[in-house]
């Protein structure tokens, strides 16, 4: 089995357990860095189901989740995954939240994504890519927004759950609002990522993202003809995450900073 067609198969098989899951109360069983980052016992359940799939099919691959961490391996390859990305959203039957399962070569430090894909609940939109292959929703294939002009572009954005830290981001928002056409926060980083990559969105910025946030979105929106980044122009980062049309890409990275 390819690795696009593992991880896709992986990240459906964690999906269809999260969502069935879902039908039943679900309840914060710890909290992170914040209180306000919570963790349910679905979360783990789900990362651990993933996890051992991805075992069982390539047992020498590197793992790291978010909720379980690191696992070297002795492949060249590791797999990131978050197994619930929007777990506040999940919490309160909100939407949007998604599965999603990457793989690059490479320990987490150094890696470059191979392939990957994202399950977008509940609605089950299946979004995928690999390197060089183009990206595709439900096996049809994607282009990014050809929007050219920030003041009519669509943005999606999020808040960090330190509560610190969101002041400072409301700032930057505050001064990039007037300047686009609107701005949507949906709770979900890598879904904002896929978005992108559909034209559902025509830019996003993310700050605070872990690797798990991005690693399958940010090969989703690339492989779609977005650009995708991090500080200065090189790879996406905990300090930012930034994905948009080309025609766009410059004057956004420049309104957030």
């Amino acid at each position: 089995m390819d690795l696009l067609t593992l991880a896709t198969a992986v990240a459906r098989r964690g999906a269809d357990f999260v969502l069935s899951r879902r039908v039943a109360a679900v309840s914060v069983v710890a909290t992170k860095a914040s209180e306000l980052d919570v963790v349910t016992a679905v979360d783990r359940e789900a990362e651990t189901l993933i996890r051992e799939a991805l075992r069982a099919a390539r047992p020498r691959d590197g793992f790291l989740g978010e909720e379980s961490g690191h696992r070297p391996g002795g492949s060249g390859l590791t797999w990131i995954v978050d197994p619930i990305d929007g777990t506040v959203n999940y919490l309160y039957r909100a939407v949007p939240y998604a599965v999603s399962v990457a793989v690059g070569s490479g320990p987490p430090e150094a890696w470059t994504a191979e392939a990957g894909a994202v399950v977008v609940l509940p609605a089950g939109e299946v979004f995928a890519a690999a390197r060089g292959s183009g990206a595709t929703l439900d096996g049809r294939p994607l282009r990014a927004s050809g929007e050219t002009r920030l003041d009519r572009a669509l943005i999606g954005t999020g808040l960090a759950y330190d509560r610190e830290a969101r002041a400072g981001q409301l700032a930057v928002l505050g001064r990039l609002a007037p300047g686009v056409r609107d701005v949507r926060m949906s709770g979900s980083a890598c879904a904002d990522l896929c978005a992108v990559a559909a034209g559902r969105l025509d830019g996003c910025y993310e700050r605070g993202l872990g690797p798990w946030d991005h690693a399958a979105g940010a090969l989703i929106a690339r492989e779609a003809g977005a650009v995708v980044e991090g500080p200065g122009g090189g790879p996406p980062d905990a300090e930012l995450v930034l994905a948009a049309a080309p025609g766009i890409a410059a004057a956004l990275r420049r309104a957030v900073g």
